[in-house]
């Protein structure tokens, strides 16, 4: 039995504090809480298989709803108003979501084996070469492509951006696409050879898919990050994966066009 990774929940519980206290929950909100409660029993239990892949396959369709903002009673505070961060960046404005955040209690709740338990040291030696290489990859292709350019930064708002972004949006995601994802999909091709390597390009094309929102090459960006990411998580567990995520996130906020040029 994996101890649960209580540092994780200690992060989430310190975001979904902030988000609730900048929006609301309607009493709709309890339905989707009430359907994560039955997923997880359903998942957690041994006896039938059959009714643990349908846990699984509900926990799913949950997960891609509460991230895209789709069931209701989460009325998610808008924590930073629309705005440019420099002359030349698309407008910009950030919520506080009360619903994505439950994604990361579930996963961190049912799945404690997402951690991907490593020591300090090799959570901080994994990090230490994966994010100079997400960078080259995510930010040198942005640059390449013209998706961004130079702008130094650190607006009045970036603190709350910091918090929500490590807090609310790549710990949750990065326990999603590598501890879920990638994590499962290592699970269940264990027996097939290259199967690790699989699971990461899987994991990071899945990652990719859900930026097309952004366009064509934020698919691609976000699936060469998705890469670097993978082999954080791949040598130093979950807190390499989150810690590389943040670290390239920051530095596209501070150092260039946030969130991309207009």
């Amino acid at each position: 039995m994996f101890a649960l990774p209580w540092t994780f929940l200690a992060l989430l519980s310190l975001g979904y504090g902030l988000a609730l206290t900048h929006g609301h929950l309607g009493w709709l909100a309890a339905l989707s809480i009430l359907l994560l409660a039955v997923a997880g029993v359903a998942v957690r239990q041994t006896c039938i298989p059959v009714v643990r892949y349908l846990g699984h396959a509900l926990f799913i369709f949950l997960a891609l709803s509460l991230a895209l903002h789709w069931l209701p009673g989460f009325y998610n505070g808008r924590g930073i108003e629309m705005q440019r961060f420099s002359a030349n960046a698309l407008a910009y404005s950030m919520h506080l979501n009360l619903d994505k955040p439950l994604i990361g209690f579930w996963l961190l709740l049912v799945c404690p084996w997402i951690v991907g338990r490593r020591s300090l040291r090799q959570s901080l030696s994994a990090t230490a070469l994966a994010l100079p290489l997400s960078a080259v990859l995510a930010l040198g292709g942005a640059l390449i492509l013209g998706v961004i350019a130079w702008a130094p930064k650190w607006p009045d708002q970036a603190w709350l951006w910091l918090l929500n972004n490590l807090l609310l949006v790549t710990l949750v995601e990065e326990a999603l696409f590598r501890g879920y994802i990638q994590g499962g999909l290592a699970r269940l091709l264990k027996n097939l050879p290259h199967s690790e390597n699989l699971a990461l390009l899987l994991a990071s094309l899945i990652f990719g898919l859900a930026h097309v929102g952004a366009g064509g090459q934020w698919v691609l960006l976000a699936t060469l990050a998705g890469i670097g990411y993978g082999l954080a998580y791949r040598y130093g567990g979950l807190a390499a994966a989150v810690a590389t995520h943040f670290g390239l996130n920051l530095l596209h906020f501070g150092l260039f066009t946030y969130p991309m040029a207009a």
